[in-house]
């Protein structure tokens, strides 16, 4: 008999009527937590892809956070790189993304020549980022 909790994994063979009536030094023990998610964010368009910038674990990604790390540090430079300062920056909706600091700052920057900014955006468009699945 087989018995089916929803995973692949979590399957039993025996010939007991009920998982209960099996002696418990039979069964394997399960992982008591997932694995560790990591979080990352690149650039992505017809020139290239920039590297990839993980963001420290467990991160409140604020929007001094991103600002000050994702882009200052991460995706400004690798963008610079690609386009040579003729790109048109757009994100997704993510609150730090939104966040009027963020739009500030992106206005502020020489190097950020245009973007789109949060009120033009598509609401659902999974089509306009090729990096969320």
């Amino acid at each position: 008999m087989k018995f089916n909790t929803g995973t692949l994994d979590d399957r039993v063979y025996t010939n007991v009527k009920s998982k209960s009536e099996m002696s418990a030094k039979r069964l394997l023990k399960g992982r008591k937590h997932f694995s560790e998610s990591v979080m990352v964010s690149v650039a992505v368009s017809k020139l290239g892809k920039t590297r990839l910038v993980f963001m420290r674990p467990g991160a409140k990604i604020s929007s001094v956070y991103y600002c000050d790390i994702v882009l200052e540090q991460g995706l400004l430079p690798g963008i610079l790189r690609l386009s040579n300062d003729d790109f048109l920056f757009l994100q997704y909706g993510a609150p730090a993304h939104r966040s009027r600091q963020t739009v500030a700052y992106l206005r502020s920057q020489s190097h950020v020549p245009e973007f789109i900014e949060p009120e033009n955006w598509s609401p659902n468009s999974p089509h306009l980022n090729p990096v969320i699945y």
